[in-house]
């Protein structure tokens, strides 16, 4: 009686043959190496990758969800969410099923991260510990933002709703993004604002500490208006009192 290569006798095609062909194809394995590598080129804190895999629940929760990915897809209905709920107790990070994750994500820290159903994060993004990439209401279909590659989304930013976020997209920390942003664009404040269009090539993803601040940029102006003016008026009272003084004289 023949057999296959690999010594079963007429393996059949079950899930668990499915799982092994996609694991040793590199369907799970070529994405989780990309994730594994970005912590090192992203966290100055990585020194080894014993750490690496152990003590980074960024990576932790990435891995739990290409799995619950795999069985979505599959149409099984309950362990995705519940390997999701366990993700979410273990590492603090909630991503549904549901959401597509490219390669060479890296969620830093990550506490508090929420990214919804049918959100999708483009190849080597970069998210901070508290941002959400969640929907704006109870609308059926795509309901949560699609954000595309090498974007950066700072500490407890905000980006809700069915809309586009560019390639190379710089999100500051705190902002809220409720509207469509092109490439190569930086976005800051409440409701988030693009304050630039052009690339800055040279700029480290990890600089998001050197957006401007609009705000502050605003204060400091009208500051500067109010000080010209005092100095106006101050000049108008002196020459007012020295007009008078010459009235009485004469």
């Amino acid at each position: 009686m023949q057999q296959s290569l690999d010594g079963i006798e007429n393996p059949p095609d079950s899930t668990h043959t499915s799982l092994v062909k996609n694991l040793l194809s590199g369907v799970f394995l070529e994405p989780l190496l990309s994730d594994f590598l970005i912590i090192f080129e992203r966290d100055p804190a990585a020194r080894n990758w014993l750490e690496v895999i152990f003590c980074y629940p960024g990576l932790h929760a990435i891995c739990l969800h290409r799995f619950a990915h795999w069985l979505h897809r599959r149409g099984v209905v309950f362990f995705p969410r519940l390997i999701s709920h366990l993700a979410r107790f273990l590492t603090g990070i909630e991503i549904h099923p549901g959401a597509v994750i490219g390669k060479g994500v890296f969620i830093d820290h990550g506490m508090g991260v929420v990214i919804g159903e049918t959100a999708i994060v483009g190849d080597y993004a970069l998210i901070y510990q508290g941002v959400t990439l969640g929907g704006t209401g109870k609308e059926s279909g795509k309901r949560h933002p699609t954000v595309g590659n090498h974007v950066v989304v700072g500490s407890g930013a905000k980006v809700l709703g069915n809309i586009q976020i560019g390639d190379r997209v710089r999100i500051g920390a705190g902002s809220v993004v409720l509207r469509d942003v092109p490439d190569d664009c930086t976005v800051v404040g409440i409701p988030g604002r693009i304050i630039t269009h052009k690339p800055k090539t040279n700029l480290s993803p990890l600089e998001h500490g050197k957006l401007p601040d609009v705000e502050a940029d605003v204060i400091r102006s009208l500051l500067t208006r109010i000080e010209q003016l005092e100095q106006k008026l101050q000049t108008l009272a002196n020459q007012a009192k020295e007009s008078e003084l010459l009235t009485k004289d004469k």
